[in-house]
């Protein structure tokens, strides 16, 4: 019998409690590849998830029971084919997502959709591929959200708030090869990081205030804090494209509120921002994000990746057994992305 190790999250808790578990190989259904992986990684959702956060919203996806497998990036190789799957065989290098579910990507084995795999370039590591696909994906969301793209992005100024995190690192190098003129607000530390990575203009938000900006961008992406929300939007120029943000209330207000009041408390934020995305202009749009796979995002990412040096900087690469070093690492804001490297048990 063929084992497989998985890193598990014991229990809801702000300390997060793991433990590397041991459990028979799984078996690829219709449409399902199994992939022995090389890399995943630790992002910032897998912490919060880990201490109980969007649970009420995420068991509607049965992604809410603990004890629970977290992660949705996976880069390895095809370990066996379900029925039906004629895309992949056995000992392709793949990377790809695991949608938010039960079962996650931090394991030595996923059982991927063979729909949400893309085939490895050669010249990129599993562990740098396995920073992408989640974050790439979420961007990907949040640029469709305000409809903008590579076809209509050239010359366009966009305000991006949250810069030197991973969303807005690769909202940097995606925009500025797009031809955009991006505008990056990040904190002292991360000035010259912003600058290296094309910004056309870094906003120091220890010795700047937001509405210290001239209202001329045609889009903003809110990757930092809800708080800031009304100023980024009042940024924008009359009839711009719209404005999109991954750091919205609504799974947190149904945590600690419940359905009836969470919801009604989500949808007054959301519909007061909105409204205030109305007054710049009728088709001004307005997007709050929420993760899900997108293949159309995975065709995006892989078609960008050869000769693009699209990347985000590891700053810690360790194996499952020390993922409480991971989950540090990223609950910390250390720099650098936080990947685990599982070893497969043989029979």
């Amino acid at each position: 019998m063929t084992l497989a190790q998985q890193l598990v999250c014991l229990a809801p808790d702000t300390q997060t409690r793991l433990s590397v578990q041991t459990k028979r190989l799984a078996t690829p259904r219709r449409g399902q590849v199994l992939v022995r992986t090389l890399a995943t990684s630790v992002n910032p959702i897998d912490v919060k998830r880990s201490a109980g956060y969007g649970r009420r919203l995420l068991a509607l996806k049965g992604a809410a029971q603990f004890p629970l497998v977290l992660g949705n990036d996976v880069a390895g190789v095809v370990q066996a084919v379900g029925s039906g799957v004629t895309a992949w065989k056995a000992g392709d290098r793949v990377f790809g997502l695991v949608p938010t579910g039960p079962q996650g990507a931090h394991a030595s084995h996923a059982i991927v959709d063979a729909a949400l795999l893309r085939a490895s370039p050669s010249h990129c590591p599993p562990e740098a591929l396995a920073a992408l696909p989640y974050t790439f994906t979420t961007l990907w969301l949040a640029l469709q959200g305000i409809g903008l793209h590579q076809g209509n992005a050239r010359h366009k100024e966009v305000l991006v708030h949250g810069a030197s995190g991973g969303l807005g690192q690769l909202a940097l190098q995606v925009l500025v090869r797009w031809g955009a003129r991006v505008t990056a607000v990040c904190s002292t530390a991360h000035v010259q990081t912003c600058r290296d990575l094309g910004a056309h203009e870094v906003l120091d938000r220890r010795q700047q205030t937001l509405s210290s900006l001239p209202r001329r961008f045609d889009a903003s992406l809110n990757f930092a804090v809800w708080e800031d929300e009304a100023k980024l939007i009042s940024r924008l120029k009359p009839n711009a494209m719209g404005h999109a943000t991954t750091v919205h209330p609504l799974l947190g207000s149904f945590d600690e509120w419940g359905w009836v009041q969470g919801g009604m408390r989500a949808y007054r934020a959301w519909s007061g921002m909105r409204k205030q995305a109305a007054t710049v202009g009728p088709s001004t749009r307005y997007a709050w994000v929420v993760f899900r796979p997108s293949t159309q995002a995975l065709d995006a990412l892989q078609s960008l990746l050869p000769g693009s040096g699209l990347h985000l900087p590891i700053g810690l690469s360790v194996p499952l057994s020390q993922g409480q070093r991971a989950f540090a690492h990223v609950a910390q804001q250390q720099s650098g992305r936080a990947i685990l490297l599982p070893e497969s048990e043989q029979p």
